[in-house]
């Protein structure tokens, strides 16, 4: 699927987060290749970046950006750092990043043409 195929069937950009933060771990433990996991990771972020650019512009799309870099580091510190099983500490980062994407970038606007 095209971006711009995933731009007008407004294809909800929380998903390739999730896929990108619980994916990525889920191949990168399964394969014990890190480098696959961080390759899912980042595949999936570029394309959510994508929608985020085109359709809620640049500020928007560097601070979601933000939130998914900071996802990935915060799930390591919750899981080495503090302890929590790597899986809880994947999960609670993909919700709570998953959820904000959705809610910021595609949840319909006063004003915007229904989906």
């Amino acid at each position: 699927m095209s971006t711009s195929t995933l731009v007008r069937t407004r294809f909800p950009s929380a998903v390739l987060v999730a896929v990108g933060l619980a994916a990525g771990f889920g191949v990168a433990q399964g394969t014990g290749i890190r480098a696959l996991g961080g390759a899912v990771f980042a595949v999936a972020g570029l394309a959510a970046g994508a929608l985020w650019l085109r359709r809620r512009g640049p500020g928007t799309a560097v601070a979601l950006a933000a939130l998914y870099v900071g996802a990935f580091v915060l799930a390591h510190v919750l899981a080495i750092g503090v302890g929590l099983p790597a899986w809880l500490a994947v999960s609670l980062v993909t919700l709570a990043a998953a959820g904000v994407t959705f809610r910021v970038a595609d949840a319909s606007r006063p004003g915007e043409p229904a989906r």
